[in-house]
């Protein structure tokens, strides 16, 4: 097909999708679709809906894996002459042997090499790369191409060998000595492009906030500047800018454009005889991400994600001339609120270049976009009409702009898209699918394995592990399939339904009237067959509820008021978790930075409020230095206030930021306890009694890291650390809610963090709180205690207690990995255990908290979700008590007598009293690093974890892959508890 057939294939798009605008209904119930996956998201994907497509996994044919399936595949470019399509991932790809250890030479990233000249991509090579970073380029020349090398400072280069490919000598070092700008952080090679002659590599240096330019001739550096003002003019010390540069774009041999994400402008570079100079800073209101030059170099287009548009910046005058937003169509998602989460991150031109394509991620869609769309020769329609007596013709939107014309559904997060030479095939690649079931998963956890202590390391069902990338190729669509598969895409991401029910309405109608507070806790990492797997009611597996004895009072929620056993945390890991946690959606940064980041690739924990360990939420130099005395004193590093991360705007608009952005919005009173703080000093400094009563001794433990938080955060609430015990942070919520009950007033929303189910410090941790049984009592015990507080207290009546988990990332289910605890507590909320299996995500959890407070939407994902069925307006007299696990009787906790207070001792007289101690625990975990959530060497915390729990003759499960088990519960538990008995009765006696 020519470029010209393409055009005439492709222009009648406009015309045509602009008719089922106004009559979709008739259009879409006339067609079968490929059947939805439901993501923890919320929304649905539908990955093979066009006609003709094929959606393959990435296999990188590992001689010993013949199965193994990579994650995250980010982006991807043709070659100049149009028939080699070069794949890159950038993701987590860690192996772990039948030992139980990594196998390095399998723990590589990935170029996939693939014959695109047919019409089936035909996959011909793939190339390992030890550590890569989202920058793939070819040399014009198409005799060469160049993948940076992430971490490892360098970047490689590939040359014909053969009919193959190979790396061509020594990869290029960057020479940052293994230094990044910030604090403990390492070097990160992203973005490459080269410049018309080919002899010229320009290189973002994510984590240095400068460009690195190379000549290939002799594959040197011969130039590298640093973007921030600062840095180049010292007039312009402390001045924001140039940091986190990270996709780059030549055009011809002189001037590049570099985006630079956190501080949301596009730098322009004048790039002649090996010199670098900042010709123009181009300020832009999203995240600027990947971008592409139009055949004549005189149009940039690029990706702005958080803005979730696409910017047409005339290469002439510099000037965007045009914002393009990339959601949906106008006219079927009218957007009025401007919700943001789209996400779009990568385009690609049309060969005829009458189209733009768009990834969005967020909304697992590619959008379709007509370019200076006009007044056009439209066809006769042939009798056809739209609503009404209208012709057709008359709902054409004709402008002089571009648009969105039509969506075309992906897998979950699809992250590049590219058209054949001839514009008749359309290929696109997504970062991760729906994981499935992870009974053996282990990473900080306490999953069953069999065997051998190594069982569950080899299993490689590590919640990163488990989600892979894929590839989708399709025909150009046609009219009536892009008029279709719109449709589709918009149905799977709640875009054609925004609408309530009466019945929803009156619920939040109602509930708005009476609750006038809410006590949002947010926990840490456990899974849902972990805590709640034994219960007599739900889809539980009771082999994998070994936190289950531990957790009396997450079990009394669940019993007492209503159980959810479908519920998902829409996160794999915490800083993604932390995010979906508090704004219901997450950027594209933090979507390509955590699987790195986990899989011990580089980057820095940067997704609460703290970008490369700096807390950007203070603004002056003095005052960082102040809380940290680690802080360097440079003005330039990170200068202002931006975070790199955060789901916001530039300019605040409604609809965009955190929960307690919309709060204040909304003019509500907030308070925060521990959410996105830093701790100030050590724990291990403190004395137990100066840590369980900070505010007695004037002791600040925590400044925020948001600065739109700080006048109402706690300073004496400790954030995370595994040191500290839930309980006291408890004691100091209490502190404080008891003034507000002798005043009678008390925040809307208050924001308070329970970390202690993390587990950590065993050596180190204080109050006797010492083993992983004890911790998770403590945080059990934590909530009950808040909710039995507020149930005996003037505001019982108008106050509900959410409570959910970041992640589940660390534990075993026979569902999925997302797959979590939720409850929800105080005055209408169902009651009698009843059991709900509605799918529900974080991201429903968040809707229906801000609809109950009256609050904006967050963005597209939360303002589209439905409102959870989980209350019953007969309801309104409720009681709590919270339930002390007995186990907790073997610390130094000041807990109350147990002839006076509900104790709990779980299935036996193994579940009070910890099979092992503080000795045992400190020994197995030496050298581990529990100071930040997640960074820890997950195999030797897992085989400790499994040999202090549960030994090596614990007969695994049969019952493991996603079966439906709320049927014949009771004989199953029945022998799940005699099992229980005949292992305490064997612990005990090898005592």
């Amino acid at each position: 097909m020519t470029q010209h057939n393409c055009k005439i294939k492709l222009r009648p798009l406009f015309a045509g999708f602009l008719l089922t605008a106004v009559s979709f209904g008739s259009v879409y119930a006339g067609n079968q679709f490929t059947d939805k996956e439901f993501i923890p998201t919320g929304m649905s994907i539908t990955p093979t809906a066009a006609f003709g497509s094929d959606y393959q996994p990435l296999n990188p044919d590992l001689p010993g894996r013949p199965d193994w399936l990579v994650d995250h595949a980010v982006d991807m470019v043709a070659s100049p002459d149009g028939n080699t399509l070069l794949i890159l991932t950038s993701g987590y790809n860690r192996v772990t042997g039948d030992d139980g250890s990594g196998v390095a030479e399998e723990s590589n990233e990935y170029v996939f090499i693939y014959d695109i000249t047919g019409n089936k991509a035909v996959k011909k090579q793939v190339l390992q790369i030890p550590n890569t970073f989202n920058g793939i380029v070819w040399n014009p020349n198409g005799e060469e191409f160049y993948v940076s090398g992430g971490v490892d400072d360098n970047v490689h280069v590939f040359s014909r060998a053969g009919s193959g490919w190979a790396e061509s000598g020594d990869p290029i070092a960057l020479g940052h000595d293994n230094e990044g700008e910030g604090i403990g952080v390492r070097p990160m090679a992203a973005g490459l492009s080269v410049n018309m002659k080919g002899n010229r590599l320009l290189v973002a240096n994510f984590e240095n906030d400068s460009v690195s330019l190379i000549n290939l001739v002799n594959r040197t550096v011969v130039n590298e500047l640093d973007l921030r003002p600062g840095k180049i003019d010292p007039s312009e010390t402390g001045t924001p800018g140039g940091t986190f540069p990270f996709a780059v774009q030549f055009k011809g041999d002189d001037f590049a454009y570099v985006s630079v994400q956190r501080d949301r402008e596009i730098v322009k570079l004048a790039a002649s005889d090996d010199q670098l100079t900042v010709a123009r800073r181009i300020e832009i209101d999203g995240q600027p991400n990947k971008m592409t030059l139009n055949k004549a170099q005189s149009k940039l287009f690029v990706a702005s994600d958080n803005d979730d548009s696409v910017l047409v910046i005339d290469t002439g005058t510099d000037a965007v001339v045009e914002k393009v937003v990339t959601v949906a169509p106008e006219r079927l998602f009218k957007n009025k609120k401007a919700l943001k989460g789209a996400n779009p991150n990568n385009v690609a031109l049309s060969p005829d270049e009458q189209f733009l394509f768009v990834t969005n991620g967020g909304t697992n869609a590619v959008a379709v976009i007509e370019l200076g769309a006009g007044a056009y020769d439209v066809p006769e329609a042939n009798g056809e009409a739209a609503a009404g007596s209208h012709r057709w013709q008359d709902h054409i939107h004709r402008k002089d702009g571009s648009a969105v014309i039509g969506l075309i559904p992906t897998g979950w997060y699809p992250s590049a898209v590219a058209t054949s030479g001839d514009g008749s095939m359309l290929y696109v690649i997504n970062s991760k699918d729906v994981a499935g079931p992870n009974p053996e998963g282990c990473r900080d956890t306490l999953s069953i394995a069999s065997g051998s202590l190594n069982t569950c390391r080899a299993a490689n069902q590590y919640v990163w592990q488990l989600h892979k990338a894929g590839f989708l190729t399709m025909p150009m669509p046609k009219l009536s399939a892009l008029v279709r598969l719109t449709r589709l895409a918009a149905d799977n991401s709640h875009l054609s339904d925004q609408s309530k029910s009466r019945i929803q309405k009156q619920m939040i109608d109602f509930l708005r009237d009476k609750i006038k507070h809410v006590v949002y806790i947010v926990k840490e990492n456990r899974t849902y067959d972990q805590v709640l797997g034994d219960l007599d009611q739900g889809n539980g597996d009771p082999s994998l509820a070994i936190l289950a004895p531990y957790s009396p009072n997450q079990k009394k929620l669940a019993t007492q008021f209503f159980t959810l056993d479908n519920f998902y945390d829409s996160g794999e890991t915490s800083g993604v978790g932390w995010n979906w946690s508090t704004a219901a959606r997450t950027t594209d940064f933090t979507e390509k930075t955590q699987p790195v980041n986990y899989a011990g690739r580089g980057l820095t924990y940067d997704w609460e409020g703290g970008n490369r360990n700096v807390n950007v939420g203070i603004a002056t130099l003095e005052e960082r230095m102040a809380t940290n005395p680690s802080m360097p004193d440079d003005p330039n590093m990170l200068a202002g206030t931006a975070d790199v991360a955060a789901p916001d705007s530039s300019d605040g608009e409604a609809g965009t930021g955190y929960l307690w952005n919309a709060a204040l919005r909304g003019g509500l009173k907030i308070r925060n306890y521990g959410f996105y703080v830093a701790n100030q000093g050590s724990s291990n400094a403190l004395t137990e009694d100066e840590l369980a009563h900070p505010y007695a001794f004037g002791l600040v433990q925590a400044v925020a890291t948001k600065e739109a938080l700080a006048p109402y955060t706690d300073p004496y609430f400790r954030g995370y650390d595994q040191n500290n015990s839930d309980f006291y942070l408890f004691k100091e919520w209490e502190r404080e809610f008891d003034q507000y009950a002798e005043q009678g007033d008390m925040p809307n929303l208050s924001l308070v963090r329970f970390p202690h189910d993390h587990f950590g410090n065993f050596s180190t941790a204080k109050f006797g709180v010492n083993t992983v049984e004890t911790q998770m009592a403590d945080n059990d015990y934590a909530v009950g205690l808040v909710i039995d507080k507020i149930a005996h207290s003037p505001f019982k009546d108008n106050t509900l207690v959410f409570v959910v988990e970041d992640d589940a990332q660390n534990g075993g289910d026979h569902v999925d990995p997302h797959r979590s605890i939720a409850f929800i507590a105080g005055p209408y909320v169902k009651q009698g255990g009843v059991l709900i299996s509605n799918e529900y995500t974080t991201v429903n959890f968040l809707h229906t908290m801000l609809e109950i407070l009256g609050l904006e939407p967050l963005g597209i994902n939360d303002g589209l979700a439905e409102f959870m069925a989980v209350f019953d307006k007969s309801q309104k007299h409720w009681d709590y008590t919270a339930v002390v696990p007995e186990i907790l009787y073997t610390t130094n906790l000041p807990l109350p007598e147990p002839d006076t207070v509900a104790v709990d001792s779980g299935n036996s007289e193994c579940d009070s009293l910890p099979l092992r101690n503080a000795g045992y625990w400190s020994e197995s975990m030496k050298d581990e690093n529990f100071e930040i959530e997640d960074k820890l060497d997950d195999d030797r915390f897992n085989r400790a974890l499994w040999a202090g729990l549960k030994g090596e003759s614990e007969p695994y499960p049969s019952l493991r892959h996603g079966k439906d088990m709320r049927s014949n519960r009771q004989e199953m538990l029945a022998n799940y508890k005699a099992k229980l008995r005949d292992e305490c009765n064997s612990k005990y006696a090898s005592r």
